[in-house]
């Protein structure tokens, strides 16, 4: 199945870009963000989150093995909201990916970072005022 999706906007953009923006300087050794890289899930299913976190920092690729994408987050589109919220969450667990990060646009933008425990994820982190506090898998304050 071949999933494509309209332009998701201006304001999903700046979304992107403060979390990019905020994640950078918390990063790890060893891990880089990325917005819009390509994830080879199985040998027969490749998505593009709006932003992964990886700890092979450097590396030229078309797309990254899913053993090498620390967190993969989706900021949710009026056109996809099934997808990241179900499908995308499903897929990136059985793909074994450690972290998901959901944003939800809105007045107050929502973020929830799951974190992968067995076979599904599991919520660790809500935003609150429009701020994300992490303590895993990398100490950050996203705001969003």
């Amino acid at each position: 199945m071949l999933l494509v999706s309209p332009w998701p906007g201006l304001e999903h953009q700046r979304i992107l870009g403060k979390l990019q923006f905020a994640c950078a300087p918390a990063l790890p050794v060893g891990a880089e963000s990325l917005p819009g890289a390509n994830v080879r899930l199985t040998a027969r299913r490749l998505l593009t989150p709006d932003l992964v976190i990886v700890n092979c920092p450097g590396v030229d690729t078309a797309a990254y093995a899913a053993s090498e994408v620390l967190l993969a987050a989706e900021i949710v589109s009026p056109s996809t909201k099934m997808q990241d919220r179900i499908l995308k969450r499903a897929v990136y667990a059985e793909a074994l990916i450690p972290f998901y990060l959901l944003v939800e646009p809105g007045d107050e933008n929502i973020a929830t970072l799951f974190e992968r425990q067995g076979e599904d994820y599991e919520p660790i982190a809500k935003s609150e005022n429009g701020e994300l506090r992490l303590t895993r898998p990398f100490e950050a304050t996203l705001r969003l």
